[in-house]
């Protein structure tokens, strides 16, 4: 009885463990343009428009008038910012843009930095293949079979560290 109490409890671990996984990796949900080295990211700050970017819903999130606009395109204010050559910072908390006063002083060490951080569209690794549109791309099931749960080893689970 009590080998089975505890293989049934090794079989919810591992469940919750691979849930936790599938959790913190969205790699394949990131744009082209997003930066390298994070297996996970919620937002992209972006220095030079003082925007963000909510990578779930792919949405830009905007000041205009004083209210927070959530797009799937820039305002054509920014329609000559170039998004793989501006620096992107990857946030990882629920709804940045409520910090924004503290981000904008914080990250604008950031602004114009012009191309001097590798974009996934311009990566080698392996692991940005399943990225939509990737140079290097392939068809989705031959990813999963690459990759299976997303976790092949390489990089960071929860994206934090670098910015």
């Amino acid at each position: 009885m009590k080998k089975l109490i505890f293989l049934l409890m090794l079989g919810i671990a591992s469940v919750s463990a691979k849930a936790q996984i599938n959790v913190n990796i969205n790699i394949g949900s990131q744009p082209l343009w997003g930066p390298t080295g994070y297996d996970y990211a919620e937002y992209y700050y972006l220095p030079d428009i003082e925007s963000y970017y909510y990578v779930p819903k792919r949405q830009f999130v905007y000041l205009d008038g004083g209210r927070w606009i959530f797009s799937t395109a820039l305002p054509a204010r920014y329609n000559n910012y170039d998004l793989y050559n501006g620096y992107k910072v990857v946030i990882n908390r629920d709804r940045p843009y409520l910090n924004f006063n503290d981000d904008r002083v914080k990250y604008v060490k950031y602004k114009n930095w012009g191309g001097r951080q590798m974009v996934i569209r311009n990566s080698n690794d392996k692991k940005y293949y399943v990225v939509k549109g990737h140079p290097h791309g392939m068809p989705p099931g031959q990813a999963k079979k690459l990759y299976g749960n997303g976790n092949n080893g390489h990089g960071k689970s929860h994206g934090k560290g670098k910015h």
